[in-house]
């Protein structure tokens, strides 16, 4: 893909004509898409509370847009990549980022680190008055696999004028299965390659991606089995599944499961080789958890590596105590490791209490937390009123793999935010 030029459109207010809503499908259609969704795509969640969460119109992106957003991103992810390089050898550093202390532990040892089978990133842009902008990036376990891939994927179906960005839980498969190669017998055992996913129980949106990448898997030759993190046995580095009925190698790991929470779980895990000492390579290793971090903006002035791109596209970060936050309503606060839009505050979305409430935990904790400054989202019409747009792209090992949309009737893309086919017109 030819790189746009890094300052285009920087400081310029989005135009009106970056993106539209499509028109809603006939119920009949969309029906039919939804049930696709569910029965193909593993989207076993489709509502929130008795709201639909699936978009019956796509939207509609411009292709030169498009490629700007892009060619961001895969910048992004390069000087994503380079910028946890120098954390790790700098472990100093890990002190800015508000993780658990067991987490900065692993990172700052000296064991090698575990490999990649691949490495995925999403990263969520916004129409604003100033231009694209990014929220955040998520490194450790993104989602969205299945709204990006199927439910895109179906719905583009019926417009035929228009094409996905790409398909990223294909593009995701294809990287896992290409990284397995024929077993050489170093690890475990012999026999066919075994991808282990795990997930934590009782996350449906997790268990559902993982089964939908493992339905993916199959179709390229790999085993797929779902599994906990605990129940994995790490045995001179290599991880092993003594569950599973059958004595098969493990030639990697898919942790859809957040790295914080690894820290909580016993040491007699070994959950320390999701992070270093780890033979088998895992998809995401345990050091996505740095630029995970809404604190990672705190480390840059420290940082050797040139961040062009996210010094451009992300808003000015600062610790809270150095934010006029609880004053200035241009600014926001969101914790260390928010998710989904969980422990964002912006002031004038939360009641007295609330509020109250994000400024004592604030106080109490100032080091897990961070001050952002608030850009002004952009709303557009769409068959279902007004709406916030955010295009979340995702790189796998560095490369675009494609994109969805999620609407907002608010400024805050949250878990109940509206998940959209995200489609360009077809490039004659």
């Amino acid at each position: 893909m030819t790189q746009a030029p890094l300052a285009a459109s920087r400081g310029d207010a989005c135009s009106a004509a970056d993106w539209r809503a499509g028109p809603a499908m006939d119920s009949t259609t969309f029906f039919a898409v939804r049930r696709a969704a569910l029965l193909d795509g593993c989207k076993w969640d489709p509502q929130v509370g008795d709201v639909s969460i699936l978009a019956p119109f796509p939207i509609i992106l411009r292709r030169s847009v498009w490629n700007q957003l892009a060619a961001w991103a895969g910048q992004l992810s390069a000087e994503t990549l380079a910028a946890e390089r120098e954390i790790l050898q700098r472990p100093e550093l890990l002190n800015d980022l508000g993780l658990p202390r067991a987490l900065r532990s692993v990172l700052a040892s000296e064991e090698p680190l575990t490999r990649a089978a691949a490495r995925v990133m999403r990263f969520d842009f916004h129409p604003t008055s100033d231009g694209w902008k990014i929220s955040e990036v998520n490194s450790d376990v993104p989602g969205g696999f299945t709204e990006s891939t199927s439910f895109t994927l179906s719905v583009a179906r019926h417009f035929p004028m228009l094409e996905p960005t790409g398909l990223p839980a294909f593009v995701w498969a294809d990287a896992i299965a290409a990284a397995m190669g024929p077993h050489d017998g170093q690890g475990p055992g012999q026999g066919p390659a075994v991808v282990v996913l795990l997930a934590a129980p009782g996350y449906l949106e997790d268990l559902q991606i993982v089964s939908y990448l493992g339905h993916q898997l199959h179709e390229r030759g790999c085993g797929a089995l779902l599994a906990h993190p605990s129940q994995i046995q790490w045995i001179d580095g290599w991880a092993h599944l003594p569950a599973f009925h059958r004595a098969q190698p493990i030639n990697a790991l898919v942790r859809f499961y957040q790295a914080e929470w690894l820290a909580r779980l016993a040491p007699s895990t070994g959950w320390r080789h999701f992070f270093r000492g780890g033979k088998t390579p895992v998809v995401n290793p345990g050091a996505a958890i740095i630029s995970e971090s809404k604190r990672f903006p705190l480390a840059w002035d420290r940082l050797r590596t040139p961040l062009p791109c996210w010094r451009m596209l992300l808003p000015e970060s600062r610790p809270p105590r150095e934010a006029p936050w609880t004053r200035d309503d241009r600014w926001i606060v969101k914790t260390a490791l928010s998710n989904t839009g969980d422990d964002v505050s912006i002031r004038p979305l939360l009641n007295r209490r609330e509020w109250l409430g994000v400024r004592a935990a604030v106080a109490f904790q100032p080091g897990r937390w961070v001050a952002q400054r608030r850009f002004e989202s952009i709303p557009k019409m769409t068959p279902a009123g007004e709406r916030h747009l955010c295009v979340g792209v995702y790189t796998i090992n560095g490369n675009v793999a494609g994109a969805y949309a999620r609407l907002a009737s608010r400024p805050l893309i949250d878990y109940a935010a509206v998940d959209a086919a995200l489609l360009v017109e077809k490039d004659p």
